[in-house]
């Protein structure tokens, strides 16, 4: 009796650069993993293993942030915020007067985040 054999369709390793563009555009795409992982015709398990990676490169770019002095200047008579553009296209704004401990509560939960 002569079985017949599933053709498995030969997929070739996707470079570390390749992995993370394709972890980068999961997460920009807005899809679900099925639906993405349909899209771009790769299995979920390949997805989910680049994301693991990437997510975790990424969190310990995060983990060490760079703090640099700064003077904040505006003309008399100005009330405009402060904004605070982060890594990750993250965004603090305050208005003054705003709380200096409560900011650091803010920014020390979104580098846990």
């Amino acid at each position: 009796m002569v079985q017949k054999q599933a053709a498995k369709k030969h997929r070739r390793h996707l470079s570390r650069a390749e992995a993370d563009q394709l972890a980068a555009e999961f997460e920009a795409s807005g899809l679900t993993r099925e639906a993405f992982c349909l899209r771009r015709d790769i299995a979920l398990s390949t997805l989910s293993r680049h994301l693991r990676r990437y997510r975790r490169e990424e969190a310990g770019a995060v983990q060490s942030p760079r703090f640099v002095q700064v003077e904040v200047t505006t003309p008399a008579g100005v009330s405009s915020p402060l904004i605070v553009l982060l890594p990750g296209g993250r965004r603090i704004e305050v208005s003054r007067g705003f709380d200096a401990g409560t900011l650091r509560q803010l920014i020390a939960a979104l580098g846990q985040a």
